[in-house]
């Protein structure tokens, strides 16, 4: 198995002027399929990031003072924000997997007209 010329043959694939519409509507299937997961995802992974760490600093006296309210109030908005990222992986993987197959059909019947008419 020739590894430079697999290399060169994608690269040169990847270069190659798109005359046909047909690939241009694959790329755009693909992304509708996939844009919802990554938006859910970025967002809540953010979100919820940012209620850890607001956690933290109340748990650590940086906000709130010193109090045992804010420390015990902090460790219970951080375990939230942890929940929240250690969600954020398994709902992505579901919503990616419902995305793939809403545009499933569309996407392999295109790409079968694609690859046929190479």
């Amino acid at each position: 198995m020739n590894t430079d010329k697999i290399y060169a043959e994608q690269l040169a694939n990847e270069y190659a002027p798109k005359d046909t519409s047909k690939v241009v509507a694959l790329r755009k299937l693909d992304r509708k399929a996939k844009l919802p997961a990554n938006i859910f995802t970025y967002t809540l992974g953010i979100i919820s990031a940012l209620v850890f760490g607001t956690g933290m600093c109340l748990a650590m006296g940086q906000i709130g003072g010193q109090t045992t309210v804010s420390f015990i109030a902090g460790i219970v908005i951080g375990v939230i924000g942890m929940i929240g990222m250690g969600l954020n992986y398994p709902i992505y993987k579901k919503l990616l997997e419902k995305g793939k197959q809403k545009y499933a059909f569309e996407i392999i019947e295109l790409a079968k007209t694609i690859s046929d008419k190479e």
